[in-house]
């Protein structure tokens, strides 16, 4: 059996350490990119709210037009 020294000891645990210190960093890459996610999501609910908008208003201009045109059944307000 082979005898096991300081020195191997040693290397053993700084491979270890090296390899902790790339878990910690891709922990650290993570942890920031789920910080900005509520951000994003922020962003892309205004970003719906303001598509919706656009639709509404277009909806409403549609409207508008056919009851001019006549091309509705609708009542006239």
């Amino acid at each position: 059996m082979a005898e096991v020294s300081n020195e191997l000891i040693f290397e053993v645990l700084k491979q270890v350490q090296q390899r902790l210190d790339r878990v910690d960093h891709k922990v650290d890459e993570i942890k920031s990119e789920l910080i900005a996610l509520p951000g994003h999501q922020i962003s892309m609910l205004q970003a719906f709210q303001n598509v919706y908008g656009i639709l509404g208003r277009s909806d409403a201009r549609l409207d508008h037009i056919e009851r001019r045109l006549e091309l509705t059944d609708a009542p006239t307000p």
